[in-house]
């Protein structure tokens, strides 16, 4: 697959496809904006070549229709403050407008093409919508790993008409990073999972179990494996129709020779409320009308210890509702602890990603990942079809 260090885009108009899905509050502020920085690299190496640089991006979910709330303009003013450069924003993403403001382009110029989702036509990978997209670009330039596990038009249907298609510089990082990990770790190799439910990162399990040395489960599926071993759980979250999914991965661990842990004790409380009366208890005694909401102080010490001698440490899903003060100490423990640890860290993206900068921890974690749905079908040993479109286009080229 080629990279943009890898083709001459010397004046050229080079579009790039990137994710700047950001949040926003009600008054259209963004409240976090690392995906903008993390496209930074990339826009300035190309502006460095004298580029036309032209951006494509997402911003929430508006099925098609144009939703003012939705607009890039927050975007394309956060993303000019830190170019030090006006980004021109289209009024739309195709269009008459829009092709003669990429044609009339001077080298070393920035304009964002209007949310792609305001057409239906790019969530469902039209191919008119993809060739029209492809056409304002010289080099097409991929580097939205966070959108890398979608069949969208921007992203693999556009390379079927690209004169020329290349990955950016964040989704190299991305799958250097995750790859490394993946396929040749330094050990001993710890996989950290977590969150609420077995069922959205079983794939993951199941291929981790057979790459790492130790995996630890927490947050709301550790209770499904704790039930599956028969302990009492209460009315903490468990998905019942996988009990002998959770019997089989603690049976594959173990043939495998993989140290699996658990919850020794946890916080518990008869709601999940921010007032709610809590508790913390052995497994052994959680009350049948009460739920864990938190790994608690022993399970905190023990996962502490069994990261202690990692090499290399990946962590996908929060141990509790770390949302509620109450119920947030086990997650932002285990960001300091492995914050400290001497190991090589990469955190997954989503919930997970905003512990640890709730932390401040974020400068002593060695990657942390911008995509949380690419990431874990990476985890889960699958191929994204963006980086796969990119590799055809890639052979199509030589």
């Amino acid at each position: 697959m080629k990279y943009i260090q890898d083709i001459d885009i010397k004046g050229k108009r080079v579009l790039c496809r990137f994710d700047l899905n950001v949040p926003l509050d009600e008054n259209l502020h963004i409240t976090d904006d690392r995906r903008i920085k993390a496209a930074l690299p990339t826009i300035n190496y190309a502006l460095d070549e004298d580029a036309k640089v032209i951006i494509m991006s997402h911003l929430g979910r508006p099925k098609g229709q144009r939703v003012e709330s939705l607009s890039l303009a927050p975007v394309a003013k956060r993303l000019s403050r830190h170019l030090g450069k006006d980004v021109i924003l289209a009024d739309d993403c195709v269009g008459d407008d829009v092709e003669k403001l990429i044609r009339d382009m001077e080298p070393r110029t920035v304009v964002m093409l209007e949310n792609l989702r305001f057409y239906k036509e790019e969530t469902a990978n039209d191919p008119a919508f993809a060739k029209k997209l492809a056409s304002y670009g010289d080099v097409y330039v991929d580097d939205a790993f966070g959108n890398a596990h979608r069949k969208h038009a921007s992203n693999v249907g556009i390379t079927k008409y690209a004169k020329v298609c290349c990955a950016g510089l964040l989704m190299k990082r991305e799958l250097n990073y995750f790859g490394n990990a993946l396929e040749d770790p330094l050990r001993p190799f710890v996989a950290i999972i977590g969150g609420s439910k077995i069922s959205g990162k079983l794939e993951a399990l199941a291929n981790l179990i057979k790459k790492v040395d130790k995996m630890i489960i927490g947050g709301g599926m550790a209770y499904t494996f704790l039930k599956a071993m028969g302990y009492e759980v209460g009315t903490s979250l468990v998905e019942d129709n996988l009990l002998k999914t959770a019997r089989r991965a603690l049976h594959v661990a173990k043939k495998n020779g993989v140290k699996l842990y658990l919850p020794v004790d946890c916080v518990i409380a008869e709601e999940r409320d921010p007032k709610a009366v809590t508790k913390i208890v052995p497994i052994q005694e959680i009350d049948p009308h009460w739920m864990g909401l938190d790994i608690g102080p022993a399970t905190i010490a023990l996962f502490r210890e069994v990261i202690s001698d990692a090499k290399t440490i990946m962590w996908n899903g929060p141990m509790g509702v770390f949302e509620l003060d109450a119920f947030s100490m086990g997650t932002f423990s285990l960001v300091h602890a492995i914050a400290q640890s001497h190991a090589l860290t990469i955190v997954g993206g989503g919930d997970t990603d905003v512990a640890v900068h709730r932390t401040g921890q974020s400068d002593y974690i060695t990657y942390i990942s911008t995509g949380g749905g690419a990431s874990l079908e990476l985890l889960e040993g699958k191929k994204l079809p963006a980086v796969e479109a990119l590799h055809r286009c890639s052979k199509r080229m030589k």
